[in-house]
This record gives C-alpha cells, sequence and structure tokens, in this order.
C-alpha cells in the first residue's frame, strides 16, 4: 500500500513499513522497519530547524513519489526505490532481482531483496543488508572516513564499518554523479562499493535508515551533510599553530624544559601535550603527584610563554583505582556477556566507563573539571585507547565488552559528547576534542580526529593523505596526523630523518599542525609507581634530528605562522559551512575532470596547492596544475622562485629535500 501521510511517503506491505521524508534542503531521508513502529532515533541527524519547501507527493495505483528540491524519489508498487535529481538523471536504483514485477527489465528468479532483513535468533533485532544497482561503471566514490589506504576514489572497495585504531568508519560517501549519501546506522557493518553492486550491511539493528542528497557541485553536497549532521565549532586561536607531542613526557620538569627550550630559540609554538599515564591509575583523572609535583605552577609558567597545555585522558578505569567501586555501584561501567569484567590488561585490569549513560558522562567530566580544566587547561585528549574490544547490544542500547569484537560506531561520539557537554556547560565554545575515532556527527563535538598509532614508513605517508582528504569529504573539516609516523622512527638515522622532513613540510599544510611519536630507542624507566612503567620514547623535538633537520622545521614553522590569518579564516568557513580544509582537486574544480582523478596533490583552502614528497628519495615531481579562470596562472610559493604555470597541464618540478611543492593561485 502507497500513501501520503503529512510530510512523508508511505510504503507498506506485509511487516515492512517505509517512509520517505524530506530532511533538509535537496535531501530525502528513507526508513524502513519492520517493527510495528517505526523507531524514533535520528542517529547522525540533526532535526531539521525548518523545511525550505513543502515536497510535493504524489500516488497513484501503480507508483508513488516525492519531490523535494533538487532530489525526488520514486517507489513501486512492488516496492523498489529510485531517486533522480531534478534533471532527472537516475542517482540511485535499488538492486533487486525478483519476480514480484514481471514487467521490469530487470525481472528475475534470483530471489535477491534490495531491503534484506534477516532475523537474529532470540531478538527483535535484523542483519540488514540494502543493495543499490552500479550505475555507471565510471562512478567515483569519496569519503567513508578514514581507512589506511592511498587510494582517493573508492569505488571497488570493500570497507568494514567498525572502529579501530587508525580506522575512523563515517558512512557518508560523496559521489561523481552528484549525490551525497548517509548510511545512518551506528551499527558494526559491511560497505561493498562494488562495480556491479553497491551494498551496505549492518549486522544488527531494527531500522534501515539512509539520507540521500542532491546537488550540482561537490561543495553543495557537502556542505548540505554539514548542515544535517552538525559543525565543528570555530577552532580557538591555539589550534592554528604548532603543537608539540610526544610518547610521552614522563616528569613536570622535563617538559617544562622542552617549553623553555622552544621558548629559547624563539620558535613558534601553541601548545604541548602530557600524553597518557600521568595519572597514578587508569579511572584516576588527575596528575601523579610523584612525578607532577605542582600542576598549577605548570600551568601558571607555560601561560605566561603563550603556550596552552594539553593532557590525554584514557576511558579506562583500574580496578584498583580510587574511582572504581563508586562507578561499579553506579552502574557507570560496561558490563560483559560473560567471564570477568576486564576489558584491557595494558598496565592494569580495566574497563571503560560507559559514555552512553548520561550520569557516568557527567561523573568523568566533574573529575576532569576539578584536575584540569579549573586550572586553565583548555582542551582534553580523550583518547579512546583500543576501541576494537567493545560491541554495541542494539536490544538493550548499551555497549559491552568481550574479546575479539568490534567497536558499536557510536561509542566515540560519546566520548566527545561527554566532554563537549561538560565544557559547554560551563560557557566555553572553543572546544577541542582531540579523538582517535568518530563517526558521523561528531564534529559537531568539536572532534579533531587524529590518524592513530601509524608506522613511521613512506606508505604510511602516503595512506594519511589519502586519509585526510576522505575525512574531511565525510564532515571532519578538523584532522591531523602524527608528523613522522607513531611507530619505529629512530631520530638518528637519516632514513628516518628524510622521512620526517617530508612528513613535517606537509603538515605545516595539515588543518592542525601535530608533532607526535613514539620515538626510538625508548627512554629508562623514571621511577616504579604509577604509570612510571609506560616506558617513553626517544626525544621527539625538532632540534632532535640533527642541525639540518631543525633548519628545516624551523622554516615551515614559522612558514605556518606567516599564514595564521589564512588559516582562521579557513576554519571559519569550516565552522559555518562545514567546508573541509584540506581539499580534493574536484572540490574547488569540478569542471576540470582531470582533478577528479588526482589524489596525491590537494587544496589546502581556496588558494593553495600542495605537492607532498610522498617517495623516499624524491627530488622531483609531476604535478597537475588545475584550470584557472581568467588567464589567472599558478605561481611557485618557494622564496626566490619566481616561476608561474598556466592551467590544464601537467608539469615537472623540482622537490629539493629543503622545499615540497606549494604553488598559489594568481
Amino acid at each position: 500500500m502507497l500513501e501520503q501521510v503529512n510530510d512523508k511517503l508511505v510504503f507498506r506491505f506485509d511487516a515492512e513499513t517505509l517512509w520517505i521524508q524530506p530532511w533538509g534542503a535537496n535531501a530525502l531521508r528513507i526508513r524502513s522497519t519492520r517493527s510495528r513502529e517505526m523507531p524514533d532515533q535520528d542517529w547522525a541527524l540533526l532535526t531539521p530547524s525548518s523545511q525550505p519547501q513543502r515536497p510535493k507527493i504524489e500516488v497513484d495505483s501503480k507508483s508513488g513519489s516525492i519531490a523535494n528540491g533538487k532530489i525526488n524519489a520514486t517507489i513501486s508498487q512492488t516496492g523498489k526505490i529510485l531517486v533522480r535529481n531534478n534533471k532527472g538523471d537516475l542517482l540511485l536504483e535499488e538492486y533487486t532481482r525478483s519476480r514480484k514485477d514481471v514487467f521490469d527489465p530487470k525481472c528475475s528468479a534470483l530471489k535477491i531483496d534490495a531491503r534484506e532483513f534477516k532475523p537474529i535468533a532470540n531478538s527483535d533485532a535484523y542483519r540488514l543488508t540494502a543493495r543499490f544497482e552500479s550505475l555507471d561503471p565510471a562512478e567515483k566514490l569519496f569519503g567513508m572516513g578514514q581507512y589506511q589506504q592511498p587510494f582517493l576514489d573508492l569505488k571497488g572497495h570493500d570497507l568494514e564499518l567498525a572502529h579501530r585504531n587508525s580506522q575512523a568508519s563515517v558512512p557518508f560517501l560523496l559521489s561523481s554523479l552528484g549525490y551525497g549519501l548517509l548510511w545512518n546506522n551506528p551499527s558494526i557493518g559491511r560497505a561493498v562499493l562494488g562495480r556491479n553492486v553497491m551494498s551496505f550491511e549492518a549486522l544488527s539493528t531494527t531500522t534501515l535508515d539512509y539520507w540521500v542528497v542532491a546537488g550540482d557541485r561537490p561543495a553543495e553536497i557537502v556542505e548540505a551533510y554539514a548542515d544535517a549532521t552538525g559543525k565543528v565549532p570555530m577552532m580557538p586561536e591555539f589550534g592554528l599553530g604548532f603543537w608539540q607531542c610526544k610518547l610521552r613526557y614522563q616528569t613536570q620538569e622535563e617538559l617544562l624544559a622542552v617549553a623553555r627550550e622552544y621558548k629559547r630559540r624563539e620558535l613558534p609554538i601553541d601548545l604541548i601535550v602530557i600524553d597518557f599515564f600521568h595519572w597514578p591509575l587508569q579511572g584516576d583523572w588527575k596528575f601523579d603527584p610523584t612525578f607532577w609535583p605542582d600542576p598549577d605552577a605548570m600551568v601558571r609558567e607555560l601561560k605566561g610563554m603563550n603556550i596552552e597545555l594539553m593532557v590525554s585522558i584514557w576511558p579506562t578505569v583500574d580496578k584498583r583505582c580510587e574511582n572504581y567501586r563508586e562507578m561499579l555501584e553506579k552502574g557507570y561501567l560496561i558490563r560483559t556477556d560473560r567471564g570477568v569484567r576486564t576489558v584491557m590488561d595494558f598496565q592494569g585490569d580495566t574497563v571503560h566507563f560507559d559514555a552512553t549513560n548520561p550520569g557516568a558522562r557527567d561523573y568523568v567530566w566533574q573529575k576532569a573539571k576539578r584536575s584540569y580544566h579549573d586550572r586553565g587547561i583548555r582542551i582534553f585528549w580523550l583518547d579512546e585507547a583500543e576501541p576494537e574490544y567493545k560491541v554495541y547490544d542494539f536490544d538493550n542500547y548499551r555497549y559491552h565488552a568481550g574479546p575479539n569484537t568490534a567497536v558499536g560506531n557510536l561509542y566515540p561520539r560519546d566520548y566527545a559528547r561527554a566532554f563537549y557537554e561538560g565544557m559547554a556547560a560551563t560557557g566555553q565554545r572553543d572546544i577541542v576534542n582531540l579523538l582517535r575515532c568518530a563517526w558521523a556527527g561528531s564534529q559537531r563535538y568539536g572532534a579533531l580526529v587524529w590518524s592513530g598509532d601509524i608506522a613511521s614508513s613512506w606508505p604510511a605517508l602516503r595512506d594519511q593523505v589519502a586519509a585526510g582528504l576522505h575525512m574531511g569529504l565525510s564532515g571532519f573539516p578538523w584532522w591531523t596526523t602524527d608528523i613522522g609516523g607513531f611507530h619505529g622512527g629512530d631520530p638518528s638515522d637519516d632514513r628516518f630523518r628524510e622521512l620526517f622532513v617530508r612528513w613535517f613540510q606537509w603538515g605545516a599544510f595539515c588543518p592542525v599542525m601535530r608533532l607526535h611519536g613514539d620515538r626510538e630507542p625508548k627512554q629508562p624507566r623514571h621511577g616504579t609507581t604509577g604509570g612510571s612503567g609506560c616506558l617513553s620514547g626517544a626525544p621527539n623535538e625538532v632540534w632532535s634530528y640533527g642541525p639540518a633537520v631543525y633548519e628545516i622545521c624551523k622554516k615551515y614553522m614559522f612558514l605556518r605562522e606567516t599564514m595564521r590569518d589564512y588559516i582562521r579564516g579557513l576554519m571559519k568557513e569550516a565552522h559555518e559551512k562545514g567546508t573541509p580544509v584540506m581539499r580534493t582537486l574536484f572540490y574547488e574544480f569540478p569542471e576540470d575532470k582531470e582533478c577528479w582523478d588526482v589524489g596525491q596533490q590537494y587544496m589546502f583552502g581556496h588558494r593553495y596547492l600542495v605537492c607532498p614528497v610522498l617517495h623516499e628519495g624524491k627530488r622531483k615531481l609531476t604535478v597537475y596544475f588545475p584550470r584557472l579562470p581568467g588567464g589567472e596562472k599558478w605561481a611557485s610559493f618557494q622564496d626566490g622562485v619566481d616561476q608561474k604555470y598556466d592551467g590544464g597541464q601537467w608539469a615537472e618540478v623540482d622537490a629539493p629535500l629543503e622545499w615540497m611543492p606549494v604553488f598559489v593561485r594568481g
């Protein structure tokens, strides 16, 4: 049965109820369930504040249709959905192979449903698969969050919809055909973006839920998605410059010595990080007084040097810590299906606090507020540790811990939310949550995603360029990476120094420029109590890599400073419109077909063409210069080089070790 119910086109057949309704400008939300009533969770989506226009809905004996601005959908009497733009171009067509309609050109005896609900025994949940035709083998697909692979076009990829250390599932697709699609389901699952069939799978859910938008340009689609899921706050001033970090500063005096040295050398630095295990035990959200005896004096000295302080906060709670018993009694810890309630055994037997519980969120925030925020430590690094050990139970709406399971994709957003809510309640709006993982919508809680514990290697560097570009298209303008990689780099090794230089140069043109890593060889242990059992890596300051590397780093730190006003403008765009800071070439130049195929160059905002050096020993690059209007040319950004290039051509350019090729419009 097809009918109009208020602003919805509704289809019912047997146990299924399906809604298609407008959800923002030029967008539709499509939901299907076998429950008696449609579940009311909006997950990543915000309720539109207003609908630009009423949808046009038509129903007859054979089909129904709904139009909302530039998008319209039709559903046949047998339940097949097609989505078109206002020009009549087919954007999405459900993949179904059956005999329900013998006049359908794709009528088949295969018995494959477009919306497949497989019941899970002893549960109200289903294993769900949604299938779509691959309408054009030349279609290009982008977004989907952060995966450790170097490809820009995701067509043909098989992607796990789950969070892992260095993998962030944000299931929003941008298509070269002119649509964006959000798989609005936080279940663990899989996306197969095949050349024959595109499918999305949820391992446990009650509802099919996706949002689709049509647009004439990639920017229009990404901005509509930002309207639907939220935008980042305005980046505070300390987010525009250089951040110093390592694994890990073990004592108060060690950290202050580094800060003092940066100031002695008159190097620009905005922020320094106290990473994990500065606490007595996990779940003691405070400084260990043995190694951090006077945090107030430390913060005052740093403030006097105009350096902000950031601390790492973990969600793990050690059974020996001062807060464990109270949190257990109040139900603030996640529970196991069976066996001992231990999720991790790193530096102690621990379990995670339940960030889906508002009481637990407030409890952790209040502890952190007293220990950090009230001292003037303005931002928090809320680290998911190893998030692959948690799974979401959709029957009971709570998280359980168990071995060899994957994370429910909503959970990292709740971590960020815990601190966003608390800090916003104090009147603070310049909120930055540095997170290893994030799901769709996390950006509205001030999520700055970094790409996790990646290798210090050339392949890893190449992967990060793709990761940053995809994250920008997935609604996350704030993104960063460990400059130099995390694992395995030795600052005294000449080969690693070359990699570090190229990473540092590229880092100056990332949304946030942050030096981090666990360098070799490891430092000796400081003491025998608290977090001292967690060894730290070798020095990781810009002077740790020898005089030649230091001079290059110094140049790029000051270069970043010269762009501060420009970067502030990019962050304002990100806050107001959801615009990526790192932009694929096609985002800025969609009419230039060549730009859709270039994956290892990008635009830093609208002005700078950035060409990272991503292979060892490379001293020349072949660069594509996008077509510019009005006879504009591309000029080298390198000091002392007066060379210009016409748009619409490939050219070989120099890439000496001391300089990464960057070009500026005009």
